[in-house]
């Protein structure tokens, strides 16, 4: 049942006074927020509105605080509640071996009557969440430490408190936002699009038809670099989210490989096997892009990048097929995924995101799914630390004890040597770059870069691809106007690769180098 007109046209004009009023000059607490009620509203009205207040980045929590017996967190501003503080209280009311706690969370001038705060508590060993609408002290019980190591961690680190910025209805709109980019629709396809426009400046721009090259292979030759950017379904959503903590406008890539006879064959770490594993595979030419043309339901725009042709003089063929049938059929490199995104403290993290939130990420899955958290991060983890086996309960413990902190931890360059027990562990384009470095394309320097920390934007900005339009192929971009400096070959909205062909490698790179939204700047040398 929808409003009367009575509360209709209080809740419009509550709004318009909102909307109109200067923030400043909404010192004096009114009994409702209109943005509290914005359901109650016609969903023609009250969708537009949430839309324009909150998007999927509101999913994220913000983590505000720690919460120790030796001192409480200090004040911060909620979403409702503007005087927060929050303090820990230990006992031992089972008289268990460890004992347990009592979380105390003051919270006080709320901004309405009628809004809420929502929290997620955690530990590395629990995750729980609670919602807060009246001023007062409220309280959250952890009955029992599950070990010694947790009673010492929250003693000495506390329990993390993270706050969801959006409250409740920002929460549920945030989710309406995030629902759609993993599905296989024209919506999912739309709210890609729409995210990365909002998020990274993208701008989508509608090519001319034909949206796919006809293309004549003898014109690709071995080392030819080929990046994907996939914009609706599981791969288009996952891409999406890839693109903007990474700063990267393509989310997968694969390379191209000419055997003795002649023909043309694509390497690429991420193709599903029948067993419906991700894996690295060597595939012929015809079977990869009739695939890409007709079955990949995720909307692939593809672009090749020819090398450069000083440099596929020196592309040791022999030495990069070696390698390609060494890993042909190896799990897709889940282990350090990652980390090619985290290199500092601070600056890889798109607000609200931080190495707390992240850590709080990893321990729920280690819940939910504790062998896909080994997969993706507990190897690599214990790689950073020197351990192993720990998982990450252990791990976040073992930080704590040398001193350390977790986010220095996921800052630790990965090496390309590091074996996992599934072998070495290259994504798509730690794949690609690897061969590029058995290839000889790293030379005299390759030892001292680890590809594996790379991105697919640090691996298309690399100075190795044709700088010069009148030897790309005649086929590439053809009946479009625009003229990109890579071949386009499908796609209805035109790519864009800043940045593109314009970094000489050098020793260490990309092992320190900030990515924050919109514009991913870089440190020099870093």
């Amino acid at each position: 049942m929808e409003p009367s007109f009575s509360l209709k046209t209080l809740l419009t004009f509550s709004l318009f006074l909102f909307f109109i009023t200067p923030q400043s000059s909404l010192a004096l607490k009114l009994p409702f927020h209109p943005q509290d009620l914005l359901p109650l509203l016609p969903r023609q009205v009250s969708w537009p509105i949430l839309n324009r207040l909150n998007g999927a980045v509101d999913l994220l929590p913000t983590f505000v605080g720690a919460a120790s017996a030796s001192n409480d967190t200090g004040d911060w501003k909620g979403a409702c509640f503007y005087e927060n503080r929050a303090w820990m209280e230990f006992h031992n009311k089972t008289g268990s071996e460890f004992g347990g706690g009592t979380l105390h969370l003051e919270v006080s001038e709320a901004h309405s009557w009628t809004c809420m705060d929502i929290y997620v508590f955690a530990t590395p060993y629990h995750v729980t969440w609670d919602y807060y609408l009246l001023s007062r002290e409220h309280t959250l019980e952890f009955k029992e430490w599950e070990s010694k190591a947790e009673y010492e961690y929250v003693k000495n680190r506390g329990v993390s408190i993270f706050l969801m910025h959006a409250g409740m209805l920002g929460t549920l709109q945030a989710l309406w936002d995030v629902f759609p980019l993993f599905t296989n629709t024209g919506w999912g396809e739309s709210s890609n699009i729409g995210f990365l426009k909002k998020h990274m400046g993208a701008t989508f721009e509608q090519r001319p038809q034909p949206w796919a090259t006809n293309i004549s292979v003898d014109d690709i030759h071995s080392g030819d670099f080929l990046v994907l950017s996939k914009i609706r379904g599981r791969w288009g959503g996952f891409e999406t989210l890839e693109k903007w903590v990474s700063g990267a406008y393509a989310g997968h890539s694969a390379v191209c490989l000419r055997d003795s006879e002649g023909k043309l064959w694509v390497g690429e770490s991420g193709n599903e096997n029948e067993q419906g594993e991700d894996v690295i595979a060597v595939l012929p030419w015809d079977e990869w892009w009739e695939y890409e043309l007709n079955k990949d339901n995720s909307n692939p725009h593809i672009a090749l990048l020819p090398l450069h042709p000083d440099v596929r003089a020196k592309f040791n063929e022999t030495a990069a097929w070696e390698y390609a049938l060494s890993m042909n059929g190896r799990p897709y490199g889940y282990h350090n995924l990652i980390f090619s995104w985290i290199d500092t403290l601070d600056g890889n993290y798109p607000p609200p995101l931080d190495a707390h939130v992240v850590a709080s990420f990893m321990t729920v899955w280690n819940h939910i799914q504790p062998e896909y958290a080994a997969n993706m991060w507990n190897e690599a983890l214990n790689k950073r630390l020197g351990t192993q086996g720990l998982d990450l309960p252990d791990i976040l413990v073992e930080v704590e004890k040398r001193g350390s902190s977790f986010g220095k931890l996921l800052s630790i360059p990965e090496q390309d040597d590091w074996l996992y027990t599934d072998g070495k562990s290259t994504s798509c384009v730690a794949f690609v770059l690897e061969m590029y470095k058995e290839a000889g394309l790293f030379d005299p320097i390759a030892s001292s870069v680890q590809v594996t920390e790379f991105t697919i934007k640090d691996a298309y900005t690399l100075r190795l691809f044709e700088n010069n339009s009148s030897r790309l192929p005649k086929w590439c971009n053809d009946g479009d106007d625009v003229k990109l400096p890579f071949c386009q070959i499908k796609g209805k909205y035109r790519m864009e690769l800043p940045e593109y062909n314009i970094m000489d490698p050098y020793p260490h790179m990309n092992e320190r180098c900030p990515s924050l939204p919109p514009k991913y700047f870089r440190t020099k040398s870093c």
